[in-house]
């Protein structure tokens, strides 16, 4: 990467960031529209349009109006506008000439060793900045690192960059992205102004599909709507994917609806739900095994599974609380099982037998 100089506008020929996302009326040369995906093409373009994080936006507001950023660090579950806002704040900051050379962004697909640290991130933060753009306007004289997944470097990938966000503070601005904000270690975070990005709230999301479905021109009803929102859990990116992937297989004339929702998000329906639960009470382990096999075969997803059915056993009133609890401490053992590569068939056999087991012995 070249050197930064006050004013200037080089490009950079080896630092590969995200540039400003086109409007969907951008054409290719032989004027065809071109096809971009809904997670871009309707990502936040400002920090304004950033929706249901408020204090984070009010904070980044005054600091764009002032020039002066601190480091950052950014928590909270997936899909909830973290990239997209420091992405949206740098573009602002810098605008689209100097975004290129004043933002390194790295994620999970790169290297987030020491070397890494070493190398990649302590040459670019050593690199001087103006204080001025090419158009003239004033923009802050340091430049913005943007690690996302920091959570998972390595620790001494993190004590190495601790000495880099010290002695670089003049010229460098840290944001460091991630889920867990435990896995961060204790020097970097007192060193970060840090920030909870909250699970997207119902209306909020909601109000964001209709926006997408009305300027995509999609028919969809709100029982549809409704199930995004479930089989989202709060999640924007997952939930516009969601949405795409269903108007790709009803096409332009085709409604959406809630069936299709669940299919493509790979959720087990209510009624297949109930006769597992029911086959548990026959006190058979023929029929179990049937019922388990049965799950296999159409291809669900054993962690589907567990996390369907623990909130269907939490609300039955066939069980008490006392066998509601042993049910749940063997869905802890599954999980920690399945993670660790196990059977699914095994797994699940398990966790039923053990069902079966409260349900008709009551243990």
């Amino acid at each position: 990467m070249q050197a930064f100089l006050k004013g200037g506008s080089a490009a950079s020929s080896k630092n590969k960031t995200d540039s400003p996302v086109p409007s969907s009326s951008s054409k290719k040369k032989d004027g065809k529209a071109r096809i971009i995906p809904w997670i871009e093409k309707y990502r936040p373009k400002t920090v304004e349009d950033v929706a249901f994080q408020d204090e984070v936006i009010a904070v980044l507001k005054k600091s764009l109006e002032g020039s002066d950023l601190p480091n950052l660090l950014f928590y909270g579950p997936p899909g909830t506008g973290k990239t997209s806002t420091i992405l949206a704040a740098s573009r602002q900051l810098f605008g689209p000439e100097l975004y290129k050379d004043r933002v390194l962004e790295l994620n999970a697909s790169d290297e987030r060793g020491i070397n890494v640290i070493r190398e990649k991130v302590k040459k670019f933060a050593q690199l001087t900045a103006g204080g001025t753009r090419p158009d003239g306007k004033p923009c802050p004289p340091f430049k913005i690192i943007i690690l996302d997944e920091a959570d998972s470097m390595t620790k001494d990938a993190q004590s190495a960059l601790r000495r880099t966000m010290e002695r670089e503070s003049k010229t460098t601005r840290f944001c460091l992205i991630c889920n867990y904000v435990s896995r961060i270690i204790e020097p970097i975070t007192s060193r970060c102004a840090k920030f909870r990005f909250k699970m997207l709230a119902e209306d909020i999301l909601v109000s964001r599909l209709q926006m997408i479905c009305k300027e995509e021109g999609i028919a969809i009803d709100d029982s549809a709507i409704d199930a995004v929102f479930k089989t989202s859990d709060g999640d924007m990116r997952k939930a516009i994917m969601t949405l795409q992937s269903a108007s790709r297989l009803c096409g332009k004339d085709g409604a959406i609806t809630k069936d299709m929702i669940f299919d493509i998000s790979g959720v087990i329906s209510e009624d297949f739900l109930d006769k597992l639960i029911n086959k548990c009470r026959s006190d058979s382990y023929e029929k179990l095994d049937a019922a388990v096999q049965d799950i296999i075969h159409e291809g669900y997803a054993a962690s589907q599974v567990l996390n369907q059915l623990h909130d269907k056993i939490i609300t039955l009133d066939s069980l008490s609380d006392k066998q509601k609890s042993v049910v749940c401490e063997k869905m802890g053992e599954v999980d920690k099982y399945l993670m660790d590569g196990a059977d699914e068939y095994l797994q699940l056999m398990a966790l039923f037998s053990t069902i079966m087991s409260q349900m008709c012995h009551g243990g």
